[in-house]
């Protein structure tokens, strides 16, 4: 099945204030802004962290995390997170945490795995029936 993707780089929402410090706020309303953005309904996504020069603690992940899971139904079909080694534990905490509120989301330090992900045919886990018999 053809897919369409698209690469959005850590640089586009996540921000820093004049103290160089994380802007939580600025950067929830950007990336909440990027992924239910209209066009990207019929898109995969990929968002590249491997460059962001500032970290999130969990607890601003989980609250990013939450953000998005309300923005309802624009989303993408997956979401493919992307980033370094040494930082896929809070980006895996971030899948989980998205994934949660519904969302088909995978973190990822390869970028062609995470496109063999996004490309495969595998269903979202929202719509799959779990071994309890309940949705996912």
């Amino acid at each position: 099945m053809p897919a369409t993707i698209r690469i959005i780089h850590a640089t586009d929402f996540i921000k820093a204030t004049a103290e160089g410090e994380l802007d939580l706020e600025e950067s929830k309303r950007l990336l909440v802004e990027i992924v239910s953005a209209t066009d990207l309904v019929d898109y995969e996504l990929v968002l590249d962290t491997r460059k962001a020069h500032l970290s999130m603690s969990v607890t601003d992940l989980w609250y990013l995390a939450a953000k998005i899971g309300t923005a309802g139904k624009n989303l993408p079909r997956k979401t493919a997170i992307l980033c370094p080694r040494d930082r896929f534990d809070h980006a895996g905490f971030f899948s989980l945490c998205a994934q949660n509120r519904g969302l088909n989301v995978r973190a990822f330090t390869c970028f062609e795995d995470a496109l063999e992900w996004l490309i495969s045919d595998e269903p979202d886990p929202a719509t799959v029936s779990g071994g309890n018999g309940s949705a996912r």
